[in-house]
């Protein structure tokens, strides 16, 4: 079941497309054509993505074809993928951008041969550059791990020493949600909002990169070690780069004593909030990205209605919910059962 928070979130997301009830009315014509671009095919959150796209589009008599990067960052193959869906003529793209800011150019031409073109779970560089997004508020999800961990720290988050595992130097926009989203959660003073790594705390280690992965997240944490073999408190943009992180830990005899928090919510990273390895991490709901895109879509082909945003934000919110092992004073959370019930991968 969902919290009540997420579940308010969720109903806003439906309400925001109105007239959708109707859909079910092109069950039988399967006349709209629909694209799903993701990042990479094998990734967990984008294989769920995939899943509630199928399954909506199926519902919906939506004819759904599928695309990704060949790895994390390759926009190439995914601006090829968007000329196919404008030859093919689709009537909308759902696309998670490896690079936000490369594709504007592609999404632009799609836009212009009348495509309703949504991103997924990172807002392109402008966030306009789509017709609209559906996401993760990313800066929330940052916001809840960061008051988790200092609440968690009591007294003694004046005198943390703090990694920042981050996905990568170009900072696409969910990495600095992220990261500063966290830094803010935590009391920490992030100077310009859009830009990682020019905080001058002295709580911050520093930062590093990991690209989303488990060596990544290792190798970036080795690097920090060195710098204060003390480090007591990490934040990593998701948690395979976690898991990573943990191992490094884990080398020099330290994964008991320091606090690791991250995002996502995929089945393995709630094992390992339950395993003790990662003490937080925000969920995130893919399927639920997926599915509204292609009602979205779905509503677009027929009448030329856009999706609207949740009130009070520039984006379509999909809904996050912090899973710990510990509740907090102050800061909502969901049982790892919740999770559980909940995660995907």
């Amino acid at each position: 079941m969902m919290s009540n928070s997420t579940f308010k979130t969720t109903l806003l997301a439906a309400v925001a497309f109105g007239a959708l009830a109707t859909a079910p009315a092109y069950a039988a014509s399967h006349s709209i054509g629909a694209c799903l671009i993701t990042k990479t095919d094998t990734n967990p959150f984008f294989v769920k993505m995939k899943e509630g796209a199928e399954a909506k589009a199926a519902e919906l008599g939506v004819s759904l074809k599928s695309f990704a990067g060949k790895v994390d960052g390759d926009h190439e193959t995914q601006v090829a993928a968007i000329e196919t869906c404008i030859a093919d003529g689709a009537k909308g793209i759902l696309i998670t951008a490896s690079d936000t800011s490369s594709i504007t150019a592609a999404v632009q031409q799609a836009r212009d041969a009348g495509l309703l073109v949504i991103a997924l779970d990172t807002p392109l560089e402008p966030a306009d550059a789509a017709d609209a997004t559906f996401a993760t508020d990313n800066f929330l999800a940052g916001e809840l791990i960061g008051k988790w961990a200092a609440a968690k720290l009591g007294a003694e988050a004046a005198n943390a020493k703090i990694a920042m595992l981050d996905l990568a130097v170009s900072q696409p926009t969910v990495d600095v949600l992220r990261d500063q989203g966290f830094l803010t959660g935590f009391g920490i003073d992030v100077k310009d909002v859009n830009v990682i790594g020019d905080e001058d705390d002295p709580r911050i280690v520093g930062n590093d990169i990991t690209a989303g992965n488990e060596e990544g997240g290792r190798k970036a944490m080795e690097n920090l070690l060195a710098v204060e073999p003390m480090i007591n408190v990490v934040y990593t943009i998701n948690e395979p780069a976690a898991a990573g992180a943990y191992e490094a830990l884990k080398s020099i005899g330290r994964e008991g004593d320091v606090l690791i928090v991250s995002v996502d919510g995929g089945c393995p990273g709630v094992a390992n909030v339950k395993d003790g390895i990662i003490g937080a991490t925000s969920q995130q709901y893919p399927l639920l990205m997926a599915s509204l895109g292609i009602e979205a879509i779905a509503a677009w082909a027929k009448d030329g209605t856009k999706p609207a945003n949740t009130e009070g934000k520039s984006f379509t919110d999909t809904g996050v919910s912090l899973v710990s092992n510990e509740a907090v004073d102050g800061v909502e959370s969901i049982s790892v059962a919740e999770g559980t019930d909940r995660c995907w991968g």
